[in-house]
């Protein structure tokens, strides 16, 4: 993994999600002369800049026009190409949601949508530019698959995943660096996987906010409160079966992501464990509000989203679930 750019302590590597992004597409189509890319006038910004010049008759500029691109999308598909279309998330998301439900869903094509810059890492851009609620509009598309890789490792793995899995795949991929947190590892559609091991409670996180989930949980344990983590790099299909297990083994749950209260991660994690086994669970995102704009590290913060925040609520939880327990009230 290259180091792109430093941005936090010792010699932990960090890199650029869009180049990795953009690398893992290019490596992969020296080898499959299938795969194609469309831009909206974003094809460098979203990482392509060497696949344009690699494979020019490979790339198609559309300029700005997001629903046309993805009907464009769904037509190479049915030549047998594999067309990679890569946006401003909301842009590819919630602009051509018509025709992302009709011409890839309901056509079950075989093209790969990514949201770049998604949650609100275009944060000093305001509102228009969030993409706070692309798992809950995407997830009701049938057949769809969401994913939304954790770091820089998950991001080349994811890659090469939805390549080749056959049908039409979303992923949403952030703009500021993040640390490299795993080690190469087959990318597997539909799991997640167990960060940390601990029995008090589960957070589950998906996306470019896992690495301070992780932050939150060594802070805990620091101080004798054993935090399970969960990784959720698939939202949909959502490893079901751990889940119910995590519920099981810890009885209280919390969830984490860059996305709505309603409709993301927490929303499905909860609908399980009310189907199969009902515990306490806390939803941790934003608010279903137009949210404030700033620094992107402000409006972590604001949210809740940094690892004070996130610890901070872990611990407000379970409160919540252990009034009465005095082992509890000590901290």
């Amino acid at each position: 993994m290259r180091k792109e750019e430093k941005s936090g302590t010792g010699d932990v590597p960090w890199a650029d999600p869009r180049k990795e992004f953009g690398r893992a597409v290019t490596e992969l189509a020296a080898g499959d002369p299938r795969i194609v890319v469309i831009s909206a006038d974003s094809g460098k910004s979203s990482g392509f800049g060497e696949f344009m010049e690699r494979y020019p008759e490979r790339y198609f500029e559309l300029g700005i026009m997001e629903q046309g691109a993805v009907g464009i999308a769904s037509g190479l598909a049915t030549t047998g190409k594999i067309p990679v279309f890569c946006a401003i998330a909301p842009f590819v998301s919630a602009r051509p949601f018509e025709m992302f439900r009709n011409d890839l869903g309901y056509m079950h094509q075989n093209a790969k949508i990514v949201g770049r810059n998604c949650g609100f890492t275009y944060s000093d851009l305001g509102a228009t530019h969030h993409s706070l609620e692309d798992f809950a509009i995407i997830r009701m598309i049938p057949g769809v698959v969401i994913l939304a890789p954790q770091d820089a490792t998950e991001i080349r793995t994811a890659v090469k995943a939805m390549m080749e899995y056959e049908g039409p795949v979303y992923m949403r991929i952030g703009n500021p660096a993040v640390p490299v947190l795993f080690k190469d590892k087959p990318f597997v559609i539909g799991k997640g996987t167990r960060l940390r091991q601990g029995q008090d409670m589960t957070i589950i996180s998906t996306g470019s906010v896992t690495p301070a989930v992780l932050e939150a949980a060594d802070s805990l344990n620091e101080r004798g409160i054993h935090v399970q983590v969960i990784g959720m790099p698939t939202v949909c299909p959502i490893d079901r079966e751990l889940v119910l297990e995590a519920a099981a083994e810890t009885g209280r749950i919390m969830t984490v992501e860059e996305h709505y209260l309603d409709g993301g991660l927490g929303t499905m994690v909860s609908e399980i464990c009310a189907a199969g086994r009902p515990v306490p669970v806390k939803r941790l995102g934003v608010p279903k509000e137009y949210a404030t704009s700033g620094s992107y590290e402000e409006l972590l913060e604001f949210y809740g989203l940094d690892r004070a925040g996130i610890e901070r609520e872990a611990m407000q939880l379970l409160r919540d679930t252990r009034k009465g327990d005095q082992h509890a009230m000590q901290y």
